[in-house]
């Protein structure tokens, strides 16, 4: 699969993907939910990755970085198979960071605090510095002034680029976003898109799992549609969400931009 981006840095000077996943299983007792998935990710490229529940997005997000273990099938980050299982996983998933719907923040630490524990513990950087970088971030998501606060005094939105900035301050290569708006309130969505597009500009290479059309036809560089534990149709956004090739991608995407017709979502298979 040929890789380029908009904006021409394609996959870097190595030509390597920086996230490859080859036929790629994963299966939850006689439940199938992954059915031989072949993607790459280049170097700065914004990847997203669109359907319905239970279409398996959220399980190769995962398995991307191990917190789900494959069936079958390998996953490579900058080269690397973090599916061998002789890898050290560890030290490759201090190279990617993870946005989740919930923003899993620790309630009784301060903002700050939330962003320098993990660089501690797992970076081992000392609290000067790892104080600096907790700041710098934080300033790139627009909170600095939140910096003593606690997450309950946050809004929504405003944890969710904490939980960002947490990711960023452990300096990853890849960034993965599981549906990083659903849980908030729609006017709450605007200032975290506004971040991801300002990591988008600034060549940072992401996967992110999205119902947010606006978002994907204007940053991705690919759209990736998956129904059924496949990926069904990939392409630019202009292909894939403007003009569809597939019966399923035109039936998903009228669903979901008429909510009249999203109320009762139907069950597919591949």
């Amino acid at each position: 699969m040929s890789i380029e981006k908009k904006n021409g840095t394609g996959t870097g000077g190595s030509g390597t993907p920086e996230i490859q996943v080859r036929g790629l299983h994963k299966s939850f007792g006689d439940n199938e939910v992954l059915r031989g998935i072949d993607l790459e990710v280049g170097s700065g490229e914004v990847v997203c990755v669109i359907g319905p529940s239970g279409s398996g997005k959220s399980t190769l997000l995962r398995c991307v970085n191990l917190l789900e273990e494959p069936t079958k099938g390998q996953v490579f980050v900058d080269g690397i198979e973090i599916t061998d299982p002789d890898v050290d996983i560890d030290a490759v998933r201090r190279r990617i960071g993870m946005v989740f719907q919930q923003f899993n923040l620790f309630p009784h630490l301060t903002v700050t605090d939330n962003l320098t524990l993990p660089q501690r513990r797992v970076l081992g950087r000392d609290k000067e510095a790892a104080g600096k970088v907790a700041a710098e971030n934080l300033r790139r998501v627009g909170l600095s002034e939140k910096a003593t606060a606690y997450p309950a005094s946050l809004s929504g939105g405003q944890q969710q680029r904490v939980a960002i900035a947490r990711a960023l301050a452990m300096g990853p290569e890849v960034m993965l976003f599981d549906e990083p708006t659903s849980a908030l309130d729609p006017e709450l969505v605007g200032d975290v898109l506004a971040v991801m597009r300002m990591l988008a500009d600034e060549g940072m290479t992401m996967m992110v799992v999205t119902h947010e059309m606006s978002f994907a036809r204007e940053v991705a560089d690919r759209v990736v549609f998956m129904d059924g534990g496949v990926i069904v149709e990939e392409g630019t956004p202009a292909q894939v969400i403007g003009n569809p090739s597939h019966d399923r991608t035109r039936h998903f995407l009228s669903r979901l931009l008429d909510p009249a017709m999203a109320e009762v979502e139907e069950d597919r298979t591949p």
